[in-house]
């Protein structure tokens, strides 16, 4: 039986506009499996992004649980919460948001550097060790802006996986990619699972949800659909791709 690194039960999002309460999550209950990479798909609108960002404490929700390393996220103060996100949470964004001022080598180490279990060597030995596997080594000294796109959300992944987390978040870590971009982002994400991070990734994408191990699919804010799927192959892509594509059908997606 699989073990749950994260469950969610009851969770709710909401928000006031123009005096009115609009329900984005409405009591979702969802585990995450250790080791499985899971994608979370669903049409626009239906709660895919805030259910990633309640489920990571980035967000708080405004009802249920979310049970992390037996603690609930949505009752942590701030400051539990940034020490959490610093050691066993990583988070890869769609816009990379790394600083413009420091250089890829130090946007991956600083996350590192403010984890205070790990001495400040072992954080640049690490950062060498991952610049290196993303095949961004050569350009480890250039600030963002010399770097192309690929590179710079090669560069995020590194720095989400710094500390080694328990469960890495990504919201369309692709989105903003080119084809050639795409496949190399997801390839290392893939290479990451395959060593046994547990991955849980937002994405709008047929072809980049072949990756997954696990599609759940959401709508209004619930979870309707749950699919499970065989280690990716890349020789089997495209029937995989034509499986997900009917399934997705069958959520009227």
């Amino acid at each position: 039986m699989k073990e749950a690194v994260l469950s969610a039960r009851g969770l709710c999002k909401s928000f006031a506009h123009n005096g009115t309460q609009v329900h984005i999550l409405t009591g979702m209950d969802l585990d995450i499996y250790k080791g499985d990479f899971t994608v979370i798909m669903g049409a626009s609108g239906s709660g895919k992004s805030t259910t990633l960002y309640a489920l990571s404490g980035m967000d708080r929700a405004t009802g249920g649980q979310v049970i992390f390393k037996g603690q609930d996220l949505v009752k942590l103060s701030e400051k539990k919460l940034s020490a959490l996100r610093h050691t066993d949470i990583g988070f890869i964004f769609q816009q990379m948001h790394l600083v413009s001022n420091l250089s890829l080598f130090e946007n991956i180490t600083v996350p590192g550097y403010l984890n205070k279990s790990r001495p400040a060597a072992e954080t640049d030995r690490r950062a060498h060790e991952l610049m290196e596997k993303m095949g961004i080594s050569h350009i480890k000294d250039n600030l963002p802006s010399q770097c192309s796109g690929g590179e710079q959300q090669r560069c995020a992944i590194a720095r989400a996986v710094i500390n080694e987390p328990q469960l890495l978040f990504a919201d369309e870590p692709t989105g903003a990619l080119n084809k050639k971009n795409t496949t190399e982002v997801l390839d290392l994400l893939t290479e990451l699972n395959n060593a046994g991070q547990s991955i849980l990734m937002v994405t709008h994408d047929a072809r980049a949800a072949c990756r997954a191990s696990r599609l759940i699919y959401i709508e209004d804010g619930r979870v309707i659909g749950d699919l499970q799927l065989p280690p990716y192959d890349r020789q089997e892509e495209k029937s995989r791709e034509k499986q997900i594509n009917a399934w997705l059908g069958s959520m009227e997606w």
